[in-house]
């Protein structure tokens, strides 16, 4: 598959088999180029906790512009997976605000020092981190354990069908193992 869209180019990769790099700090040498990654700010008290999304002009939405951000959640039940898709303008912030996830990225940027690299994030109540993923990186998640999980995402566009690519979970090509890996 090749997309050339305003000057960004889309293509599916020939990936080794596997899950990809594990990323397990902020700071991981191994993120995909463009990808960051943050701990959020969670206030947790007697009665419950408080979770701060994103502040805009500040942190990793700060270039987000305001009279196009849009704040959207996504709901899923345990074993789901939603992957891939991609944009082609459009940046997410990812905030995994409850249940657990596990979060795949994949570059398909041809041009990217990383293209055809796969990340594998855990990510959401036991490790609060916001990920931000810039366009022409494919995404996707599986939730993990028995509980619902509840996906918290700011783009800095409004939502256009037209900005958005899809690829099949099962993508030969990207070769992800969806599979428990600690069994």
């Amino acid at each position: 598959m090749y997309i050339a869209s305003e000057g960004i180019q889309i293509s599916t990769p020939q990936c080794e088999p596997g899950i990809g790099k594990i990323i397990r700090t902020p700071d991981s040498p191994d993120l995909i180029d463009g990808v960051q990654v943050r701990a959020y700010d969670l206030w947790p008290d007697d009665r419950s906790y408080f979770l701060e999304v994103a502040r805009l002009r500040q942190g990793l939405a700060a270039d987000f512009p305001p009279e196009t951000t849009q704040v959207s959640a996504a709901l899923n039940y345990p074993g789901i997976i939603k992957a891939f898709h991609f944009h082609k303008h459009q940046t997410d912030l990812w905030v995994p605000a409850q249940g657990m996830f596990q979060v795949v990225l994949v570059d398909l940027r041809p041009g990217s020092r990383t293209f055809g690299l796969k990340n594998t994030l855990y990510t959401g109540a036991l490790k609060p981190w916001q990920i931000f993923v810039p366009p022409g990186v494919g995404h996707g998640y599986k939730i993990i354990g028995e509980n619902p999980a509840m996906l918290i995402y700011v783009t800095d566009r409004l939502y256009n069908p037209q900005d958005e690519g899809r690829i099949p979970y099962n993508e030969p090509s990207i070769a992800y193992d969806w599979e428990l890996q600690h069994q």
